[in-house]
């Protein structure tokens, strides 16, 4: 009898699930939009019946569903905190609600961490045991891998890097108020309105509500001394939380994806060259490559699975 497993991902905008074999490889996935607006109840039931689709009609051959779910939730309950992109969700019990519909072991993780989880099993850091994975795109989000075990913290609610707080220019702010792709776009913004002349207007026809970290990164490409200067900036500042990072969790590899890494080495370079300079000591980065994701779109899926294949998220335990 051959075992499968399913993955969630739930986002605000999509829902997707598929059917994986235990070698984590698709079998079947389908998604639809999620009607985040619609309601809690009204999604949760779609939910159920889009799972049930990829569900295998021999219950028994099924390991057990993996839920890659917006953060904050807590994993060891099982529950849903308070996603902000999933209005009226506080404190569902979502991993009791899909076990009483399908009897079979389910496992919770917030999005970041499940794609850290899923470049250690199948992607960039496969093979390596410590791994600090970094998502720099609308927001930053991270995920850890401490000796195979996924670090969650008490209550879930940990490895959080995107919030480490920096001082910039006088004020106390986090590394996504100053690097995520929001960040690049409203710099960018910031300095269009104040004279800066830029290909970045040009791209945009001269609406300025619709530049985006992409479109920055377009105008980048192209040598726009404005755009360059912002990836570029971006790029630094990650690389200073990613060489305090290293003091403290002294990973063997860095994992980094989102949309705003799309940007290439105009955006790692600065990005190492932080690193480099700023370490205490080069022992902390000589060994350890700082490389792009692999799993694309996929990543939450195949990270919700893999939830399931290492029973909540430790190797050892695999």
């Amino acid at each position: 009898m051959d075992r499968t497993i399913v993955g969630v991902d739930l986002g605000g905008t999509q829902m997707r699930v598929a059917r994986f074999d235990t070698q984590l490889t698709i079998q079947k996935r389908l998604a639809e939009p999620t009607k985040a607006r619609e309601g809690r109840d009204r999604v949760i039931s779609r939910l159920l019946d889009l799972i049930a689709q990829v569900v295998p009609d021999d219950a028994d051959a099924l390991e057990g569903i993996g839920v890659s779910v917006p953060g904050p939730i807590n994993p060891h309950e099982g529950t849903v905190v308070k996603p902000p992109n999933l209005p009226g969700w506080h404190n569902v019990p979502i991993r009791t609600i899909i076990q009483q519909r399908f009897e079979c072991p389910v496992y919770l993780g917030n999005d970041a961490n499940v794609a850290a989880l899923a470049e250690a099993t199948r992607g960039a850091a496969r093979g390596y045991r410590y791994v600090l994975y970094l998502t720099v795109s609308t927001g930053i989000g991270s995920g850890i891998l401490d000796d195979g075990h996924l670090l969650v913290g008490a209550q879930g609610l940990g490895a959080e890097a995107g919030h480490m707080l920096m001082v910039v220019d006088g004020e106390i702010k986090d590394i996504e108020q100053v690097a995520s792709g929001t960040a690049i776009a409203r710099q960018a913004i910031e300095r269009l309105r104040a004279g800066e002349k830029s290909l970045i207007r040009d791209l945009v026809n001269g609406d300025l509500d619709a530049v985006s970290a992409r479109i920055v990164a377009q105008a980048a490409a192209q040598g726009d001394r404005l755009a360059v200067s912002l990836i570029e900036r971006s790029g630094f500042m990650v690389g200073l939380a990613v060489a305090s990072l290293l003091h403290v969790l002294n990973p063997q590899i860095v994992v980094i994806g989102g949309g705003v890494s799309n940007a290439g080495e105009l955006w790692f370079a600065p990005l190492r060259r932080a690193v480099a300079e700023y370490v205490l000591d080069p022992a902390y980065c000589q060994q350890v490559p700082i490389v792009p994701a692999a799993l694309g779109d996929n990543v939450a899926l195949i990270g919700a699975a893999a939830l399931v294949a290492t029973r909540g998220g430790s190797f050892l335990q695999a």
